[in-house]
């Protein structure tokens, strides 16, 4: 007993590690890359979220909105708000930002439940940073952001064919609606 006992108490510690670990991947999918000259200035403000997959911590939501603000230690905030038609009640997520490397290049990394962080890559951005598309650190994860409510179709179908030809499944993508 007490040979298992000296087995499995560290492969529990080691699975665990790993699954922290893999909680807090910051990466970027494969095949894809971050703006680079990033304007962190620029970005900040509203965007209404325009398209995202099924995620458990959205679910039934719309009127989704995120509000990017710089915290006094130069991190930023990141303030989450939707609304969830099933519960009739209004959400709201507060978080924080930080760029993985230099804030030139658009990778950071999120936290809504420290110590657990989670990738937010911007890989395409119009010039006048009013569109913006944001994957996580894997094919799970997207979303289409503008700062107005609706998208130009040239946009979209920018953002739709690039999310392909990285392996995004685009049409699993929801279209948020907004009153």
């Amino acid at each position: 007993m007490k040979t298992l006992q000296k087995i499995a108490i560290p492969i529990s510690l080691g699975v665990l590690g790993l699954i922290i670990f893999n909680s807090c991947s910051v990466g970027i999918p494969k095949g894809a890359t971050a703006v680079q000259n990033f304007n962190s200035e620029k970005y900040l403000g509203r965007w209404y979220e325009i398209a995202r997959f099924d995620y458990r911590f959205e679910k039934n939501m719309d009127n989704v909105t995120a509000t990017y603000s710089k915290n006094p230690n130069g991190t930023i905030r990141v303030d989450n708000k939707g609304y969830n038609y099933v519960k009739k009640e209004w959400k709201e997520s507060i978080g924080e930002a930080k760029f993985v490397n230099e804030p030139t290049e658009a990778r950071l990394k999120v936290s809504f439940f420290k110590p657990i962080w989670a990738g937010y890559n911007v890989i395409d951005i119009d010039e006048d940073y009013q569109y913006a598309l944001v994957v996580g650190n894997s094919t799970k994860y997207i979303w289409i952001l503008s700062r107005t409510k609706e998208i130009p179709e040239s946009i979209k179908q920018r953002f739709l064919e690039k999310a392909k030809n990285i392996g995004y499944k685009t049409e699993d993508l929801i279209w948020v609606k907004h009153d």
